[in-house]
């Protein structure tokens, strides 16, 4: 597992007004906890957190660098983001410290390899999960978890049971829940719908002319009938 620095500096909480004008001066108010300390209110420079922190490494181990040797050479991991809904810039971030020598379980993404057999057929690769919770020590935790997917054909399901776990990376799960499986083809159908729609078009194009020849017939007879109810 890569370890990156953060920069990170202790902050205040009163007044209230002050987070504001933290974001206004390009920080992010962030609060490290966990490893039995005490919660630690920080500001961490907005630039260098983005920088630092992406969806496809969000548990990389992180060392803080601060002023404050309370703070300083103390490991985290990324814990939740706070993001606006619209813009999606960062307002807050958690971040728990570890012990470098203690397992601790987190979530990895899963990464899915090959090409599955059932693709020849016209299956559907569907995946079921995307993470999965593991346990082991902080500078062991993996980006993902590659999943080889080639030997799947259809109606074939691979359950967590079956992954790799490298090391002494664990997984954690109380049932053998299923990952990925190959769906069969669905789109055959829609050619014999799509005939279907042809023919019953045609049926009534059919009809239209039918049905307007029979309306001219009952015209004429009218006029007919009318003259000859008057010669009489």
């Amino acid at each position: 597992m890569e370890t990156v620095e953060l920069g990170c500096e202790i902050r205040q909480t009163r007044p209230k007004g002050l987070v504001n004008r933290i974001r206004r001066e390009g920080k992010i108010p962030a609060v490290i906890y966990g490893n039995n300390s005490a919660a630690t209110a920080v500001a961490i420079a907005s630039e260098e957190l983005k920088a630092r922190v992406s969806s496809a490494s969000r548990q990389r181990i992180m060392r803080l660098k601060s002023a404050s040797p309370e703070l300083n050479d103390k490991h985290v991991i990324l814990k939740e983001l706070q993001k606006t809904p619209v813009s999606d810039q960062i307002l807050h971030a958690d971040f728990y410290e570890v012990d470098l020598k203690k397992p601790l379980r987190v979530a990895v993404a899963l990464r899915f390899v090959g090409r599955a057999a059932g693709l020849a057929d016209g299956g559907i690769l569907s995946p079921l999960e995307r993470e999965v919770e593991v346990e082991c020590l902080p500078l062991e935790i993996p980006e993902a978890i590659e999943v080889d997917v080639t030997p799947l054909k259809i109606h074939d399901v691979m359950h967590v049971s079956a992954l790799t776990f490298a090391g002494n990376v664990r997984p954690i799960f109380d049932t053998d829940f299923p990952v990925v499986t190959v769906l069969p083809p669905t789109v055959a159908e829609a050619p014999v719908a799509a005939a279907a729609a042809e023919g019953a078009a045609a049926e009534g194009a059919a009809a239209a002319p039918a049905a307007g020849e029979k309306a001219g017939e009952k015209a004429a007879e009218a006029p007919a009938k009318e003259a000859a109810g008057k010669k009489a």
